[in-house]
């Protein structure tokens, strides 16, 4: 696809191919604030978003992530702070004015148009003196729809594609105003499992063709950690963490972004001269950094090891076990504790439910 998408971006016209060799934009936000009544949406969020970046806003319902793109794309205002699109004040421009690409997660077609003048359509109604000709516009649309692989399907309707199709449709309605900014809301959360995957990786390989600033909003992990270059993690209307999905995943700077990324167990413990102790005996576990007292000790399932039993550890009985892809997915009830943890194992070792067993963490997180 790599060569394919390339060789179609090498034919966009002359005035695109311009466009898109100029330097991509920054975006700022600055100590935004969004309320509701008495319900704040956003607290205070700042960010920067560098020219050129995929930026994920991952997060729950009701983290405040819609909120942001809203206001990004002038579809909302904030209570207090700045918007900066380069160096201009972006609350000061209207929605036209701010040239950005909207993608939604219902597609919004219009089911009357077909294809080609849904892609046409943003540029058919700018003012006169900024509207292309019929003819360039149509010649816009038609290399939009080779870009996106939907060539040959411009005279039909949205109803006779597939969810997909209206998707690709979409982006190429986006794309064809030339937009500052790409904006796009839960884009492929309408769409099955296999065709998001597929999707998400074609969009990849259409930004790094395009060169776009692009910020989309998505609940799911796997999505935003696959795609963009960087991930700000959201809750309750305030940035937890803003990183590389990298740093995401593997450095958590919190509780909640350890338990809202990737699958995670977490013990009560406490913490005695740099060393985590649970029940009254000491797990073998550095607690860099933090003072004595109580803590909670998070782990990932597929990060941690069986031990001998005459060493450190935590130490329990397996008392259930599921497949999980190509590994068994076991439940260890820990001694001593009412708690429980998962400790995922390769599907040929050996170890049944009612085994007592002790393990230790590769990579863990203690937090006070």
């Amino acid at each position: 696809m790599d060569a394919w998408v390339s060789k179609n971006f090498d034919q966009l016209p002359s005035q695109r191919q311009h466009h898109l060799e100029e330097r991509p934009m920054d975006v700022t936000v600055e100590n935004v604030v969004r309320t509701f009544g008495t319900t704040a949406a956003l607290h205070g969020v700042s960010l920067h978003i560098r020219a050129g970046e995929l930026i994920a806003l991952l997060g729950p319902s009701g983290s405040g992530k819609t909120t942001l793109l809203r206001i990004l794309a002038g579809l909302d205002a904030p209570t207090s702070g700045r918007v900066l699109f380069d160096r201009d004040d972006a609350l000061k421009l209207t929605v036209q004015e701010r040239n950005v690409g909207l993608v939604f997660q219902s597609y919004a077609l219009f089911r009357h148009m077909t294809v080609l003048e849904n892609v046409g359509f943003g540029l058919s109604v700018r003012p006169r003196s900024r509207r292309p000709s019929r003819s360039e516009i149509k010649r816009r649309a038609l290399e939009l729809l080779d870009l996106v692989q939907l060539s040959g399907l411009d005279t039909r309707y949205p109803t006779q594609l597939s969810g997909g199709q209206r998707q690709r449709v979409a982006f190429a309605r986006a794309l064809a105003i030339e937009p500052r900014v790409l904006l796009l809301d839960e884009p492929f959360g309408a769409l099955d499992a296999k065709v998001r995957r597929d999707l998400r990786r074609w969009l990849r390989e259409i930004h790094d063709q395009t060169g776009h600033t692009t910020v989309f909003v998505t609940h799911d992990q796997e999505e935003a950690l696959e795609l963009a270059d960087r991930v700000v993690v959201l809750n309750n209307g305030k940035i937890e963490q803003v990183g590389t999905p990298d740093e995401i995943y593997d450095s958590p700077n919190s509780p909640y972004v350890f338990s809202f990324i990737g699958e995670s167990s977490v013990l009560s413990v406490s913490v005695d001269s740099g060393e985590v102790w649970l029940g009254g005996r000491r797990l073998g576990i550095p607690a860099c950094g933090l003072g004595d007292g109580p803590g909670q000790l998070f782990l990932r399932p597929h990060d941690i090891d069986v031990v001998p039993s005459d060493g450190d550890g935590i130490f329990g009985t397996f008392t259930a076990v599921r497949r999980h892809g190509g590994a068994h997915r076991f439940e260890l009830e820990v001694d001593g504790t009412e708690e429980r943890i998962e400790v995922e194992l390769p599907s040929h070792v050996d170890r049944a439910v009612g085994d007592t067993v002790g393990v230790l963490p590769r990579r863990w997180r203690v937090f006070a």
